[in-house]
């Protein structure tokens, strides 16, 4: 279970300050907490459903209060915690409106994301399909170097092409169905080990959609250049 955020004391009042972002004491803004995470950042919950509309919202009322024109007259320190909270806030925004990207930063926060690990190994059902895009491939770059027909590769790495684009929605939709049951985890106060073994699926689909989308990105650059 993700563990609690040790209380977080102002810089200049010395008080406990209660808030995200400003103390609610003296309503300095605040340095950054050592646990804190995006999710806190907006005031969310470690869920991965996201209400896209709410979420963009809520980034615009913190850009207009974090953003370094409202401290030109305030102290040092606040124009430079004014300048580092903008810079997270807009990180923090780019990776929570991204499905994936909200995935992989979740898992790291749990320490479970362990990128690269299987990720260079075909998943087990796709050996066949990956040995005959391969096999083009292959036979793509010689006909490049000897000068030969292209035009004859073309339909099978299209298809290939198509094909794993076809994977990958279905990695896609794997992984949002493993993240609503993470939700209703998150929600039932599940144990460590239910979280665990979904955090694991999840990471498992990651290395897996990271696998296919290079596979989709290289037959894309072979055929852009026939």
């Amino acid at each position: 279970m993700p563990t609690t955020n040790p209380p977080l004391v102002c810089w200049n009042c010395h008080e406990r300050a209660q808030g995200t972002h400003f103390c609610q004491s003296c309503g300095k803004l605040q340095q950054f907490h050592a646990n804190e995470d995006y999710f806190a950042l907006f005031g969310m919950p470690r869920k991965l459903w996201i209400e896209m509309s709410a979420l963009e919202q809520k980034f615009l009322q913190l850009s207009w209060k974090l953003h370094p024109d409202n401290f030109v007259n305030a102290t040092e320190t606040e124009r430079e915690l004014s300048l580092k909270r903008s810079s997270e806030l807009n990180d923090a925004y780019r990776v929570l409106r991204d499905p994936v990207a909200r995935v992989e930063y979740l898992l790291g926060l749990e320490n479970m994301r362990k990128e690269g690990e299987h990720k260079q190994q075909a998943p087990p059902e796709l050996l066949e399909e990956v040995f005959e895009l391969n096999e083009s491939l292959d036979e793509l770059r010689e006909a490049k170097s000897s000068g030969g027909d292209l035009a004859g590769l073309k339909p099978r790495l299209e298809s290939a092409e198509i094909n794993f684009g076809e994977r990958l929605r279905e990695v896609d939709g794997e992984l949002q169905a493993v993240a609503r049951d993470w939700d209703a985890a998150v929600d039932a106060n599940a144990d460590e080990a239910a979280r665990r073994k979904l955090m694991t699926r999840m990471n498992e689909l990651l290395n897996r959609r990271s696998y296919i989308r290079n596979l989709v990105t290289n037959v894309a650059k072979e055929l852009g250049e026939i």
